[in-house]
């Protein structure tokens, strides 16, 4: 690896290590050689959803940047030069696209995956409810599942099985996410929770964007912590059937996001207003889960 290149995948890993996850993201327990080409992954997509996520940039302007990302990307795919940075965008954007290109060279990444996140970056912009569970679920498609799958041809896997698991643990990753931060999204006038769960439950829109939610929101919450949950339990496989560290890795993200799903139902009992987070002091708990783990 040139040194150039080298810098490239540094300032990747960087960027992942600068922002908070709830998950694992390029961590130790990741193979060695996995790391950078999963770090560029990270700096790719981080990127994007930074543009897409409100702030203080008008709507035109994120779709400008995601636009702007996505031609960056074609670039990189072509072997292209890249321009300079441009207001709005990571200082590290160049190095971003010279670290991705390689990988995507490197392990055979399929760019399709990669335009399935910036075309669901783009749907956040402009689409702030879901009239059913089928919408939610073709949004995951492409704003989660490609992350798994992209660490699974990583690691050397492409087996459709694995995919499939793969998938289900993504998607419950993705909802997990929404659940714990409903009433950030909310206060934001963005409802991931489906119009049609909402309908059933007998919650009123007024119910839903009110500062206290009601019951009927509550247990539209807890119907989608059940479809939740049985996303992880049928995506679990996935953890026993890679291999070395990778396994190991997998495992903490199940466990993570199972243990933050549990938080979410337990403080659905006293509201939604709270967003229930992994800290320090579950450090121990995931270490003897991950190391007591059987296969089911």
């Amino acid at each position: 690896m040139t040194g150039g290149l080298a810098a490239a995948y540094a300032s990747c890993e960087q960027s992942a290590r600068a922002h908070y996850e709830n998950f694992p993201v390029a961590s130790i327990l990741l193979p060695a050689p996995m790391r950078p080409h999963v770090a560029a992954v990270y700096a790719f997509a981080r990127a994007a959803d930074d543009f897409a996520d409100e702030g203080e940039r008008p709507a035109e302007q994120r779709i400008r940047l995601l636009d702007g990302w996505c031609e960056r990307l074609q670039r990189s795919l072509r072997g292209e030069a890249q321009p300079a940075t441009q207001p709005g965008e990571p200082v590290n954007a160049v190095a971003i696209f010279q670290a991705l290109g390689n990988t995507v060279q490197q392990c055979d990444l399929p760019p399709e995956l990669l335009d399935d996140l910036l075309s669901a970056f783009k749907q956040d912009v402009m689409v702030h409810r879901y009239p059913n569970w089928e919408a939610l679920f073709d949004y995951a498609r492409r704003s989660a599942n490609p992350v798994g799958r992209l660490v699974l041809r990583i690691a050397g896997y492409r087996a459709s099985t694995l995919d499939t698991w793969s998938d289900s643990i993504c998607t419950a990753l993705q909802f997990t996410n929404f659940w714990q931060d409903f009433a950030v999204d909310r206060d934001r006038g963005r409802v991931y929770l489906p119009q049609s769960e909402l309908v059933r439950q007998g919650a009123g829109d007024a119910e839903v964007t009110g500062t206290a939610a009601s019951g009927a929101t509550q247990c539209a919450l807890r119907q989608a912590v059940v479809r939740t949950r049985q996303l992880f339990v049928a995506g679990r496989p996935l953890c026993d059937a890679v291999s070395g560290r990778l396994r190991y890795e997998l495992r903490a993200t199940w466990l993570g996001g199972t243990r933050i799903l549990e938080r979410v139902d337990a403080h659905l009992k006293s509201g939604i207003g709270h967003r229930p987070v992994l800290q320090l002091r579950d450090a121990p708990w995931l270490v003897w889960q991950m190391l007591t783990w059987t296969a089911r």
